[in-house]
């Protein structure tokens, strides 16, 4: 039986273990050796960390190079300088989104600018740049576990919605933040959770298949659950979520995939610089979000700010948990807390704006736009640097 477990461990896995970032020091210095890395070779099942991973191959690789007194293939200096500062700028994403939606809050013009139509164009840019990590094996790899599919859409829709109506009443608030709170946690995932999934290097391929079950799954469970916990049925336009989710998800992650299998070697060499490309796409629409709403968050007291801080914090937490007792691997029980953690917001604030009188039942979706990406991007943050160890340290002192 241990023969027969192994067997099966190792075909599936064996491949991704073969090629994960190994640094192995010189036995005669305490330098890290220089990496092979050779372009065409493309593991399928770790396709999706190839982008953050490059960058520290790049990075350990030039410094190896220099110790060893050999020349970097592949890559001119200008590029392994800028592929190292765009990693080092990558790991800070956590400090560029509080001063991002701090800088909205104080000035709201300055990021009002970007409005509804450039968001999704931002975040389908986002998209197209994870989908150029990916490939059609990944998502054959996601097919053969659909209980992980089924367990983290389930965790999305419990979690949430039961957090937002206990943190609604132990809160006291105002009917209006109540019911917001409420929405809000009982919206499917946001495609912001993609985008952080990135960052933390856990199982893209799996989020955006979670993004878009339980986005179609919120046809009719974002109503049903709305009116279980505030009494009022809120309509889904399910055709407009199905467009919403193709145009935003699903097709730029299929164009980026098509591109990574036909253009593999101009993939190879953007790679190192979508995670940052990601940050600031993720910056501008938070701030856009926060500055929109900005008088109304001033007003919301400390009340309502802790209570969508708990909330998120809670969704993360538990998320996370209970993937990890339920026997879900580390990536994809990071990919739960992910997707569990942050919501679609901005469908919460859609909702609320066509089907509440009171224009103050979006602020909950507005501040909690911006607090499930700063608390995922801080996760996305220790995870990476966990994986990374002595790697970050190797990284920041080969940056120019």
């Amino acid at each position: 039986m241990a023969g027969l477990t192994t067997k099966r461990s190792c075909s599936l896995h064996a491949y991704r273990r073969s090629q994960q970032c190994r640094l192995t020091p010189q036995p005669t210095a305490p330098v890290i050796a220089p990496l092979r890395l050779h372009v065409n070779l493309r593991p399928p099942a770790d396709a999706f960390r190839r982008g953050l991973c490059h960058q520290q191959q790049l990075a350990c690789q030039a410094h190896g190079a220099r110790s060893a007194g050999e020349p970097t293939a592949g890559l001119s200096t200008l590029e392994q300088q800028a592929s190292k500062l765009s990693a080092i700028l990558t790991t800070f994403f956590p400090l560029w989104l509080l001063a991002g939606t701090g800088t909205a809050l104080a000035y709201p013009p300055s990021f009002i600018w970007f409005h509804k139509d450039l968001i999704t164009a931002a975040l389908a840019l986002t998209m197209l740049s994870m989908g150029t990590t990916l490939t059609m094996e990944d998502f054959k790899s996601v097919a053969r576990f659909p209980k992980r599919v089924a367990i983290g859409v389930s965790l999305q829709y419990t979690i949430m919605p039961l957090l937002g109506y206990m943190l609604s009443r132990l809160a006291g608030l105002p009917t209006p933040f109540a019911i917001g709170i409420c929405l809000v946690a009982s919206c499917p995932g946001g495609t912001a959770s993609n985008v952080v999934t990135y960052l933390a290097q856990a199982d893209v391929a799996l989020s955006v298949m979670l993004t878009s079950v339980s986005t179609l799954a919120a046809v009719f469970m974002t109503p049903l659950l709305t009116k279980l916990l505030v009494g009022t049925l809120v309509p889904v336009n399910g055709w407009s979520l199905f467009v919403s989710t193709l145009q935003v998800v699903l097709a730029p992650v299929i164009l980026g995939v098509a591109l990574n299998q036909n253009f593999p070697r101009a993939v190879e060499r953007a790679a190192p610089f979508a995670p940052l490309v990601a940050v600031a796409m993720i910056v501008l629409c938070c701030g856009s979000v926060m500055a929109s709403n900005a008088a109304a968050v001033q007003q919301a007291g400390l009340k309502l700010l802790g209570a969508v801080l708990a909330l998120h914090t809670g969704g993360f937490t538990l998320g996370y948990v209970v993937s990890k007792v339920l026997g879900i691997p580390e990536k994809q029980a990071r990919t739960n807390s992910i997707e569990v953690g942050m919501q679609n917001s901005v469908l919460g604030a859609v909702l609320a704006t066509l089907h509440f009188a009171d224009p103050l039942t979006a602020v909950p979706c507005a501040i909690s736009a911006c607090f499930h990406s700063l608390i995922g991007s801080s996760f996305a943050a220790y995870w990476r640097s966990r994986d990374a160890g002595p790697d970050v340290s190797a990284l920041a002192s080969a940056a120019p």
